[in-house]
């Protein structure tokens, strides 16, 4: 018996070692943690159960025979984050690059569908090379079998995937369709095809960094959510996403106490709202003051910018957030805004976040490009994305909503539960001035009836009570008194029910 347990450890000690000393002190003088390091700071201490520590590949050519480290490049199983099960894989880049075969694919499905049967998170850590060569058309199978699971798994559990180094080819299509992608700046990378592909094909010269890293993705192609310093910042913002989130799509989302009472008002917002239509303020003051202690955990904050989404909580309830930002573009929608905000309410809708929305828009950003780039079915997948939405639906406008866009955001007409407005908040097809114009244009020569008669359609539209009158608003409420009327208003809408009509699936305009 004490020969078997010596060759156990024996075994798992090798296990642990992945590709060796030398190649972990390559993977440290890189900047970046081990896929073991990854998961004992991702996870509670203690409690990871490994699986497949002993599995290995199957390949005898091109010497592979010879070569063979048991784990086979990934690190899988499950753990807690704050007590609550999560299931995890961390791609091991000193085992063969972290290469894909067929039998490390197989331990990333064996945990996905585990994940799925019991309704638990999975985290998936993208630290590769690739696909196996050595294997070859194995080894794209196998990578078509961890995109399927995905596809199964989206809108039943959370997939969140963390990108820690390399993750070119087809392997970027499985963390493109995870719900939130994470990366580390200057250490990790995504694309399809590389700088010297690239440069044979269109003669650009460009470096991975420039080409796909970090910065790239959370500012200009929107790919990604965030992009933190290093590894171990990485991790920790992770366990303080999971926190947000549900198990899966048959839990509610947890819940957290809070000393922050639920009817707590808030003065300084009766004057956040500046005087003159046209000067900015930042939403973003709002969404602080009116959320728990504060605590707002943002998603893409440097990518389509006039749009401001996120993960906060009132009285203790996770809530998700979608807010017009007049600091960028006046809060224009735009193409990338509307991509950016409709997923996230999808996100919502699946796990059984309430939406909260801020309301500062005047309209949809005009100009050849964004036509030519396809505003209309663009912008429609907001429009869808709220209309499908049966999760609570509270929503508050605090200066203007004009036009399609007013509709757009989460209005009465797409099923709004509640929908408030501030005293000064401006419901119209469009600005006075602009309507004036249309309306009188053949009075625009005089600028004294061109301003009688704009003070005329602002007293009669531009106000909310036209809209209060029909039902549109459900209440005009004092700027101070948002938080407590949100939360109510979530309250009573705890056991909301409603379902759409019977389908397969739909058919969103992509």
């Amino acid at each position: 018996m004490q020969d078997i347990l010596r060759e156990l450890e024996a075994r798992r000690e090798a296990a642990r070692l992945g590709g060796g000393a030398r190649r972990i002190a390559a993977q440290h003088a890189r900047g970046k943690l081990t896929a073991r390091e990854r998961i004992e700071l991702l996870l509670d201490v203690g409690s990871f159960e490994e699986y497949d520590m002993f599995v290995e590949h199957r390949s005898h050519d091109f010497g592979m025979a010879d070569q063979r480290i048991p784990g086979d490049g990934v690190v899988t199983g499950h753990g807690t984050v704050n007590g609550r099960l999560m299931f995890v894989f961390s791609q091991d880049f000193t085992v063969f690059g972290g290469s894909l075969s067929e039998a490390h694919a197989e331990k990333i499905c064996k945990i996905m569908d585990q994940a799925m049967k019991v309704g638990a998170p999975v985290i998936g850590i993208n630290d590769s090379g690739g696909a196996r060569i050595q294997e070859g058309v194995a080894s794209l199978g196998a990578y078509a079998e961890v995109f399927q699971r995905n596809v199964l798994a989206s809108g039943v559990v959370p997939q969140i995937s963390l990108v820690m180094g390399p993750c070119a080819g087809g392997a970027v299509y499985s963390p493109a369709m995870t719900d939130f992608i994470l990366m580390v700046k200057d250490t990790s990378y995504m694309f399809v095809t590389g700088p010297d592909v690239v440069k044979t094909v269109t003669h650009e010269t460009v470096t991975h960094e420039q080409l796909g890293g970090a910065v790239t993705h959370t500012t200009k192609s929107g790919v990604a959510d965030l992009a933190f310093e290093n590894d171990v910042e990485a991790l920790l913002e992770v366990r303080r996403l999971m926190d947000f989130l549900p198990a899966s799509n048959r839990e509610p989302p947890p819940t957290r106490e809070t000393a922050d009472a639920i009817d707590r008002p808030e003065p300084s917002l009766d004057t956040l709202v500046p005087s003159s239509p046209n000067k900015p303020y930042d939403i973003k003051e709002l969404i602080l003051k009116v959320v728990d202690e504060g605590d707002f955990f943002e998603l893409q904050p440097n990518y389509a910018a006039n749009i401001v989404i996120g993960l906060a909580r009132i009285g203790g309830s996770t809530i998700g957030i979608v807010a017009n930002q007049p600091l960028v573009l006046a809060g224009c929608l735009d193409i990338d805004s509307a991509r950016k905000a409709g997923r996230f309410v999808r996100f919502c809708d699946c796990f059984n976040v309430p939406i909260v929305t801020f309301v500062d828009v005047p309209g949809f950003l005009p100009g050849t490009g964004q036509e030519y780039g396809g505003i209309i079915k663009h912008g429609a997948k907001l429009l869808f994305a709220f209309a499908e939405a049966t999760v609570p639906k509270v929503t508050v406008i605090t200066r203007k909503a004009y036009g399609g866009a007013y509709d757009v955001m989460s209005s009465k007409h797409l099923r709004g539960d509640m929908n408030y407005a501030w005293p000064q908040a401006e419901i119209a097809v469009m600005g006075p001035k602009g309507a004036v114009e249309i309306i009188f244009r053949e009075d625009i020569g005089d600028a004294a009836k061109i301003a009688q008669r704009t003070e005329e359609y602002r007293q009669k539209f531009a106000n909310p009570f036209v809209a209060g009158s029909r039902g549109y608003i459900d209440d005009v409420i004092m700027p101070r008194n948002t938080r407590r009327r949100i939360g109510g208003a979530l309250a009573m809408l705890a056991n909301k029910r409603l379902e759409n009509p019977w389908k397969k699936h739909d058919n969103i305009p992509l």
